[in-house]
């Protein structure tokens, strides 16, 4: 018997037997009749209860919250609708170092390599637009309008005549 008492466990706690169910199992049982079955029922109380916890926790929603700790600012929404007319007219030095390739095309020709070799000062070539047609003003490679070309005090002019939006470029 004394070696029996030795390999036991000494402890304060009784073993459970099998006429006895552990605390766990005693937690779990209750646990599992409380609410996880379809058939269980919950009383009245128990619902007004959760109606009046879930109304006093929307009540506490309008009550002002607790003083800040000292340091500490609120965050403050800055009015976005509110934009000041020095936006809309900003200096042109913003676009100082922007480069655009602008590009006016009076009208294309295919010539061949030998006939272009063959060029020379006050040669004509000939273009696929007639005089007075619309002239494509290109913007960094892209068609933004059309114009026509003036000449203002000897020097050669376009004055824009459409602006072109996508969908016009598209349908062209």
């Amino acid at each position: 018997m004394d070696e029996l008492e030795k390999t036991a466990p000494d402890q304060g706690e009784p073993q459970p037997t099998a006429a006895q169910p552990s605390a766990a199992e005693t937690a779990k049982a209750t646990t599992a009749t409380a609410g996880d079955t379809p058939d269980a029922k919950v009383d009245q109380a128990s619902i007004d209860s959760l109606l009046n916890q879930a109304q006093a926790a929307l009540a506490g929603l309008d009550e002002p919250l607790a003083p800040l700790p000292s340091g500490v600012t609120p965050f403050e929404f800055k009015n976005l609708a509110s934009t000041s007319a020095a936006n809309e007219a900003a200096p042109l030095d913003l676009l100082r170092d922007v480069h655009l390739d602008l590009r006016i095309e009076l009208g294309r020709t295919q010539m061949q390599l030998e006939d272009v070799l063959r060029l020379k000062q006050g040669a004509v070539v000939t273009l696929d637009k007639l005089a007075g047609d619309p002239v494509d003003i290109y913007a960094n490679g892209r068609l933004i309008a059309r114009g026509e070309v003036l000449v203002l005090n000897d020097n050669f002019c376009v004055r824009v005549a459409e602006l072109i939006s996508d969908d016009n470029e598209r349908a062209a």
